[in-house]
């Protein structure tokens, strides 16, 4: 008898959340021994940990079918093809298709080509599949976007991804009103650009539109979570939300990459710093309680110390609490590799400061929470999340997946006590 397939996800919370329904597709088709690799092309070095884990994983399951898919797959799938540990190598498009397991189940009779990867480009909707429930117990991810129209100079998501495309809003209703059902309390939105939700569907529509529809036609979700966005394509609708729904949590991971004007240029981003900060301040003016959350670059081709000073700046002018700080490195076939390139040391003591003034900026907030009492979601009988997205600890077991009230009594590194 042969064993259940294996699945290792690299990369992002997406590729988590279609890794989620390759397991319902390949059991569908009966796939048997077989591990599958769901890969990530964000920087060179995903490329590298994704082919050393195929390697690895070969090595432990010398009998099994070694499939690898995902953003790497799809955009150089030949060289996948080529190494020796690889038997199947599928598109992104491909891994959601029922048909595509089933060539790969040991019962198929036809021939099933070694490379089944399409051109992403040409794909014009996103695939139907619906996972009720990824995420823990307490918090479920409802992916409503995919793909990307953009072309930043340092990103090679796009040929991993394909254009934009949205899943309409009754279908996402849909699938919340399921969940509230099964009873999750909290719905975190996923997109690539989730900013471009409903460019693509009639009456092109905006997030706002369908959070708001969201929240009007589930009254019973009581926490409806959005990740990151990008603060240049937030529309009339969204700030509404912010200012009127309480449901809406006070919670916003922003897409800001870097704060100097010409090295966003450079970037080919679409703001500039004081479209950034403008945004926050407005936010947290409808919303006194808003956190943010952001991404940043530290090292980007031609970046000076004066240009960096500009992104260090921008924690304190963005009011910025949970950053993700990226140090820069050259991805091959982006027009930024081809950029003169800052050296490897600098990136490295750049990457180290903006931490460092993140970590700074996540003490303050702890700080200012004690004695405060907060709503709490438990993702686990002993650790829980604020609104605001803080963890905190619990010395006493709670209910995973409900939602508590409790007064915050201190704090432990970058998380809460209560």
């Amino acid at each position: 008898m042969s064993g259940a397939p294996k699945f290792t996800t690299l990369g992002c919370r997406l590729n988590a959340y279609e890794t989620e329904a390759m397991k319902d597709l390949a059991a569908q088709a009966g796939l048997g021994d077989a591990v599958i690799v769901n890969t990530c092309a964000v920087t060179a070095e995903a490329v590298r940990k994704a082919r050393q884990e195929i390697r690895r994983l070969r090595r432990d399951n010398p009998g099994a079918q070694v499939i690898v898919t995902g953003c790497a797959a799809q955009i150089d799938p030949e060289s996948f093809a080529a190494m020796d540990e690889v038997d199947a190598v599928i598109g992104n498009t491909e891994k959601m298709q029922p048909d595509t397991w089933a060539r790969l189940a040991p019962d198929f009779t036809g021939e099933t080509e070694r490379v089944l990867v399409d051109d992403i480009m040409s794909v014009t909707e996103t695939a139907g599949h619906l996972v009720d429930g990824f995420g823990t117990r307490s918090r479920a991810y409802v992916q409503v976007q995919n793909g990307c129209d953009h072309r930043c100079t340092f990103c090679i998501i796009p040929y991993g991804r394909g254009n934009s495309r949205s899943v309409p809003a009754g279908v996402v209703v849909d699938q919340i009103k399921r969940l509230v059902d099964k009873g999750f309390n909290e719905v975190v939105l996923t997109g690539v650009d989730l900013t471009s939700w409903g460019a693509d569907l009639p009456a092109a529509p905006k997030l706002g539109d369908l959070v708001m529809r969201i929240l009007k036609l589930v009254p019973d979700l009581p926490r409806l979570r959005i990740s990151s966005i990008d603060s240049i394509e937030v529309d009339e609708n969204l700030m509404q939300a912010i200012a009127t729904e309480p449901r809406l949590m006070p919670h916003l991971h922003l897409s800001l990459q870097h704060g100097d004007d010409l090295i966003l240029k450079r970037m080919k981003r679409r703001h500039l710093r004081d479209d950034a900060i403008r945004f926050a301040e407005e936010a947290l003016r409808l919303r006194p309680d808003m956190t943010f959350g952001a991404d940043i670059i530290a090292g980007f081709p031609t970046e000076t110390e004066a240009h960096f000073e500009n992104s260090l700046k921008l924690v304190d002018e963005c009011s910025l609490t949970w950053l993700h700080v990226f140090p820069y490195s050259p991805r091959p076939g982006t027009p930024a590799a081809r950029m003169p390139q800052v050296h490897g040391k600098a990136i490295k003591e750049r990457a180290a400061r903006l931490r460092a003034a993140g970590d700074a900026a996540v003490a303050r907030h702890l700080a200012a929470q004690q004695g405060r009492t907060h709503d709490i979601l438990m993702e686990n009988p002993h650790m829980g999340r604020t609104r605001q997205f803080a963890e905190v600890d619990f010395a006493t077991p709670r209910p995973e997946g409900q939602i508590i009230s409790a007064t915050i009594t201190g704090q432990t590194g970058q998380r809460l006590t209560a």
